[in-house]
């Protein structure tokens, strides 16, 4: 194997300086369309190396390298074709992020991934759209990345997949009670929107109880969590304060009393949970032994450390992707019509992109967490399959 390290200075108006990493990569030899069948194949990921979400972006780009690798059965080429992979680091932010693709997309790259942040797919892929290139978004989960417009794609999940997830704790909803509980932001207003969207049509009455951002006593949201008497309680919560909440509902008795569930985090957030952790019921993307197919075994062996984590599988997932879409050739529309409709072996299990919208149907995880300290340990419960959590179809925007 052959690799080759460059480096590029691209300078943002903040004065943002990325490190390019090129590294040849591979796959199935085939005719390639509109290009030299020996040309390298340009392919630029931008997402978070630095700020909010740097440690999803790092377990992104660890699982994309795994995914590389496995894709092309480690020769690391595509036919003659080597693949020069340009990292550029967004920080999270959404016109860093515009100026980046931009920057590539003139350089002649016609493949882009990453986004780490929803805010930046959202931006990223109208570029895409309008310069017709392929775009595989990455960890962001926003509902309205799917069917955005033809040339966008998303290797990790959705949002609306989550809320399904969390629907199956309570099997048939009709009739049922759920109450969500978050923060009065942004977050916590578009969790509760979601759980509406996917849990009310099925039958369920659902309510929100929504805490100040600022809010440091938690006891009276329980009191009224707990009076509520809900079938099911959604926690959609995010920052320093989750373990003081976390500890209050515990011990004014809410967790005994009633289904809760959230979402399960990156392995370094668990021990936010304290011993609250194994009263609560977790809907997963992901975690370390939710399976163990030849694509999970490979990524595990691959990733620092040995031990998978939330979003290896949505960069191991996206580097499949990119490689499959380069053995359709140089053309976009031939790396979408591809794309469109094709079934693989993620590191979850089966994957299969939506023709009709481009959604990724995958399976999710029912999971029960114990442990103290900062030594947790999962146990699966249940292992939900794509069709149990399709979102509904999108209309294609554009």
């Amino acid at each position: 194997m052959t690799v080759r390290t460059t480096r590029r200075a691209f300078v943002t108006a903040a004065g943002l300086l990325a490190t390019a990493l090129v590294a040849t990569a591979c796959g199935s030899p085939q005719d390639t369309a509109n290009g030299d069948a020996n040309a390298p194949v340009k392919v630029g990921l931008v997402y978070s190396q630095s700020g909010a979400l740097a440690s999803y972006g790092k377990q992104y780009i660890e699982g994309f390298k795994a995914g590389l690798s496995y894709a092309t059965k480690g020769s690391n080429k595509v036919g003659n074709r080597s693949v020069e992979v340009t990292e550029v680091d967004d920080a999270g932010d959404p016109a860093k992020a515009v100026s980046a693709a931009k920057d590539l997309i003139g350089k002649g790259y016609k493949i882009l991934g990453g986004s780490t942040a929803s805010g930046v797919a959202l931006q990223v892929a109208p570029i895409a759209a309008q310069n017709k290139v392929l775009f595989i978004s990455g960890p962001a989960a926003t509902d309205a990345v799917t069917g955005i417009n033809r040339y966008t794609f998303r290797s990790g999940r959705q949002s609306y997949q989550d809320v399904l997830t969390a629907k199956s704790f309570i099997g048939d909803a009709a009739g049922k009670k759920v109450v969500v509980f978050g923060q009065d932001s942004a977050f916590g207003k578009a969790n509760e929107a979601a759980v509406k969207a996917v849990i009310g049509p099925a039958g369920a009455t659902v309510s929100s109880v929504l805490a100040p951002a600022s809010a440091t006593d938690f006891t009276p949201f329980a009191t009224q969590l707990k009076s509520a008497k809900p079938d099911l309680l959604f926690v959609a919560w995010a920052g320093t304060t989750a373990p003081a909440m976390w500890q209050t509902l515990d011990q004014q008795g809410v967790l005994s009393s009633t289904t809760v569930v959230t979402g399960l985090d990156i392995r370094a957030s668990w021990p936010t949970f304290g011993a609250a952790g194994s009263k609560i019921s977790f809907l997963a993307h992901y975690f370390d032994g939710a399976s163990d197919n030849d694509a999970a075994k490979a990524a595990k062996a691959a990733v620092p450390g040995g031990t998978l984590d939330l979003f290896h599988p949505d960069g191991f997932a996206a580097a499949q992707m990119v490689v499959h879409a380069i053995e359709q050739g140089d053309d976009v529309d031939k790396m979408i019509k591809g794309l469109e409709g094709w079934s693989f072996d993620g590191v979850k299990g089966k994957m299969t992109v939506r023709a009709e919208d481009h959604a990724l149907l995958q399976p999710m995880f029912q999971v029960k967490l114990s442990g103290s300290g900062t030594s947790y340990s999962t146990q699966l419960v249940k292992a939900l399959a794509p069709d149990e959590c399709a979102p509904p179809v999108a209309s294609m925007k554009g």
